[in-house]
């Protein structure tokens, strides 16, 4: 039997960026990712969920981590270049760049979606990490073996109903992912891979399931949740800490031969 454990210093030396570090899956990333030794430099737009996780990882005794605002709805190609700028006088590289942060915007039939909304969930969802990566590739490049990686999910593999922008965001994930790998390719030593997370109980997958009390397919919220976890074949839904296993194995060396890769950490959801 194959069995893997994750020792405690996989990421020591590394410098990880994870947007969207204040909640949810960025959060558990972030702290996985402290817990193994790596310096992690928490993105995300609200400042007070970012000292939180900061604080935690402080206490835990974990390397010192960053802590660095910034809203990528309205942010700047200069307010990356600054940040860029900054990470690149105070770590001279960047190991890991992950990013987590999406929208998930409506949930409703595709000519149903207002315009500000579609272009709101292209923003974080593709514009954002397009700009962010651009930004980071030079800290990239510095480092020895660095990993990108992008979150879609399993609606970007296989479009669904009502799940408009954002599963149209998530196949331009897929697509931004795949082009970057090849592009290193005699380039630069940089993996390029993308995770897809299936049902994972965070608060973004309780607002889908408050949207589906809406539209009357489910009683409330909780009846919600327990229908979405019966469409997963390992027969509930996932924890935030379950996902982070496998952003912290990707963005070790321990995963050194794996780039283009599309990692399922869904319950078998995709294959529903």
């Amino acid at each position: 039997m194959f069995e893997y454990t994750a020792p405690a210093d996989l990421l020591t030396g590394r410098v990880i960026l994870i947007t969207g570090a204040g909640d949810g899956i960025g959060r558990a990333c972030a702290l996985s990712c402290a817990a193994h030794g790596a310096t992690v430099v928490l993105v995300g737009r609200t400042q007070s969920k970012l000292e939180e996780v900061y604080d935690a990882i402080e206490a835990a005794g974990h390397p010192q981590p960053a802590l660095c605002p910034l809203n990528l709805e309205t942010a700047t190609e200069k307010d990356y270049e600054d940040l860029a700028d900054q990470l690149f006088d105070t770590f001279g590289k960047l190991d890991g760049l992950v990013h987590n942060a999406a929208e998930l915007g409506p949930r409703t039939l595709l000519d149903g979606v207002k315009p500000e909304a579609w272009l709101r969930v292209m923003q974080v969802n593709v514009n954002a990490p397009f700009m962010l990566t651009r930004a980071m590739m030079p800290l990239l490049r510095a480092a020895e073996d660095a990993s990108v990686l992008l979150l879609s999910s399993s609606v970007g593999r296989k479009g669904r109903a009502y799940w408009g922008p954002y599963a149209v965001s998530k196949f331009a994930v897929e697509g931004m992912m795949q082009v970057l790998a090849d592009e290193q390719d005699g380039t630069s030593n940089i993996r390029v891979n993308s995770v897809h997370p299936g049902g994972i109980d965070t608060g973004m997958m309780r607002s889908i399931a408050a949207r589906y009390v809406e539209l009357g397919a489910a009683p409330d919220v909780d009846t919600a949740l327990a229908n979405v976890a019966t469409r997963h074949p390992i027969g509930r839904m996932g924890r935030p800490d379950e996902l982070a296993g496998g952003v912290v194995f990707l963005c070790s060396d321990a995963a050194s031969f794996m780039t283009c890769e599309e990692l399922n950490i869904d319950g078998g959801y995709v294959f529903t």
